[in-house]
C-alpha cells in the first residue's frame, strides 16, 4: 500500500487544526504530456519548495511534482518546533568526523534556524513565529543531564541561549506534575507549519518555478544522459533530480528506502482553553520532553492546545486519533481530562537508524535529503537551500552533511518495519513504566 493514498483523500489536506486555519492556494495544474527542465524536484514540502525557490531565484529551470497539494505530508502536519542542533550531540558527531566538521555541523544547525526565521519574515509572516523550546525532564537525572548539556554546548560551541530550569521554577514555564526540571532554548521557536510551506511554494512559483500537484511519481530513470520523470499523464527530462520525499518516497530509489523509514505520529488540537492556556504554558514556550516516544506539545494563537504523542510503524492511522493522543496528553496535563478536542490528525515522518538526516547524491545527477529524524522544521528547508546550492556548483556543505552516518535498516526496505516495530515498542513500554 502506498502511503500517499492509505490515510487521506486524494488531493486534500487533513482536516486537522492547520489545514482550518491556513489559506490554502489555488491548485497547482497536474503535469500533462512532456516537459523539460534543468533540475526536477519531487515532493512539495520544505525541502521541495525551498530547494525550488533557490534554484529558480538563481536562474535555474525547476519543475517541481507534488503527488497530492504543497505542504501536504509531514512539512504541513508537524508540532512547528524550530530548533537547532541534530539528534545527536557534538561529543559524536566529532567522535565520527572530527572536530572541525562537528563544529560546522553546528554552525549549519543554526543557520537552519535563522533561516528558516528570514523565509517565514518574508515569505510566510502569518506563520506566527514564537520563541522558545523547553526541553522538559521526566527525571531528577535527566534534568541533571539537560544541565551538563547547557554547560556542554556553551563550552564547545558557545551557545548560550539553552537555560537551566529548576523543579522550583518550574511553574514558570510549565503547569504539570510529570516533569522535574528542563531547559528553555530561546534561540528555538514555535510556527505554524502550513503556513510556512504554503508561503514557501508561493514564493517559489514567484521565483518561476513550474508547480505542479496531483502529479505522483512512478518511475525514474537514466535515459539519454538525462534524467526521465514519469507520471500518471506526462514526464520530465531533466538534466537533474531532487528527491524530497521524506516518508513518502515509496519505491522510488532503493539506495534511500533502505536507510530512511516512514512512521507516523498524530496530534491532537483541544478547544480554545481560554485563561487555562495560560496557567498551563505561562512562558508560551513550545514543549518536547525526554520520552523515546516523544510528547511535544504546545499553545496556539488561539490557545488550543496542540499535543502531539503516540507513534505506528504500519501504513494505517487509527481510527480514534484524539483518543490515542488524549491518552499521553492527560497524564501530562490532568487539567485537560474533560476538556473537547475540535481537530485530531496524523501524518509521516521518516527517521534514520541513527536519526542524522540523508543527505547527498546518491546517483549522477540525482540528489536527496530526507530522514530528519524529527528536526525537519529547521533541517529540511535548509536542506533544500543546500541541494539548490550542489545542483548550481557549490556542493560544499552538502558533502560535508552527506558524511553524516546513516546506514541502512536491518533487513532492508523489505523487513525495517515489523523490526522497528518490535524495538520501538519496548521502548513505548520503559516509558509507560517509568523505567
Amino acid at each position: 500500500m502506498n502511503l500517499l493514498h492509505a490515510n487521506d483523500r486524494p488531493g486534500e489536506y487533513p482536516q486537522g487544526y492547520y489545514a482550518a486555519t491556513a489559506a490554502q492556494l489555488p491548485p497547482a495544474p497536474p503535469l500533462r504530456g512532456e516537459a523539460t527542465a534543468d533540475c526536477c524536484i519531487i515532493g512539495g514540502g520544505f525541502t521541495g519548495a525551498s530547494a525550488a525557490l533557490h534554484l529558480a531565484q538563481k536562474g535555474v529551470s525547476v519543475t517541481l511534482l507534488e503527488a497530492q497539494r504543497m505542504g501536504f505530508g509531514a512539512s504541513g502536519r508537524n508540532g512547528g518546533q524550530v530548533s537547532g542542533g541534530f539528534n545527536k550531540g557534538g561529543d559524536y558527531l566529532a567522535a565520527k568526523l572530527g572536530t572541525e566538521p562537528a563544529q560546522r555541523l553546528w554552525d549549519m544547525s543554526q543557520e537552519a534556524v535563522t533561516l528558516t526565521r528570514d523565509l517565514i519574515t518574508k515569505h510566510a509572516p502569518d506563520a506566527e513565529w514564537t520563541p522558545g523550546v523547553f526541553h522538559a525532564a521526566s527525571t531528577r537525572a535527566e534534568a541533571e543531564s539537560l544541565l551538563r548539556e547547557a554547560e556542554d554546548l556553551q563550552k564547545t560551541f558557545g551557545y548560550d541561549q539553552l537555560s537551566p530550569v529548576s523543579a522550583q521554577d518550574l511553574p514558570s514555564v510549565i503547569a504539570s506534575p510529570a516533569y522535574r526540571g528542563g531547559a528553555l532554548d530561546t534561540g528555538a521557536a514555535h510556527i505554524h507549519p502550513l503556513r510556512y510551506a504554503l508561503g514557501l511554494a508561493r514564493a517559489a512559483q514567484l521565483a518561476g518555478a513550474r508547480l505542479h500537484e496531483r502529479s505522483e511519481v512512478h518511475a525514474l530513470k537514466r535515459q539519454g544522459g538525462k534524467w526521465l520523470v514519469q507520471t500518471g499523464k506526462g514526464r520530465v527530462l531533466a538534466d537533474q533530480v531532487i528527491l524530497a520525499c521524506n516518508g513518502y518516497l515509496g519505491g522510488l530509489n532503493r539506495h534511500v528506502a533502505a536507510r530512511v523509514m516512514p512512521i507516523n505520529n498524530y496530534i491532537a488540537a483541544t478547544a480554545p482553553l481560554g485563561d487555562l492556556a495560560q496557567t498551563l504554558l505561562p512562558a508560551n514556550a513550545a514543549v518536547a520532553d525526554d520520552k523515546f516516544v516523544v510528547n511535544y506539545f504546545r499553545l496556539s494563537s488561539d490557545g488550543r492546545m496542540l499535543f502531539g504523542g503516540g507513534e505506528s510503524y504500519g501504513y494505517r492511522f487509527p481510527a480514534d486519533i484524539a483518543a490515542k493522543v488524549r491518552k499521553p496528553m492527560t497524564r501530562i496535563f490532568p487539567q485537560l481530562a474533560e476538556v473537547p478536542i475540535d481537530y485530531a490528525w496524523g501524518g509521516t515522518l521518516a527517521i534514520t537508524r541513527s536519526r542524522l538526516p540523508l543527505i547527498g547524491e546518491v546517483a549522477p545527477g540525482l540528489l536527496t535529503a530526507s530522514g530528519y529524524s524529527g528536526h525537519g522544521v529547521a533541517l529540511a528547508g535548509y536542506a533544500g537551500r543546500v541541494l539548490a546550492d550542489a545542483a548550481h556548483g557549490d556542493r560544499t556543505d552538502m558533502e560535508l552533511l552527506a558524511r553524516l552516518p546513516t546506514g541502512p535498516w536491518p533487513g532492508g526496505a523489505g523487513l525495517r518495519s515489523p523490526l522497528l516495530a518490535l524495538g520501538m515498542g519496548w521502548f513505548a513500554l520503559r516509558d509507560r513504566l517509568g523505567l
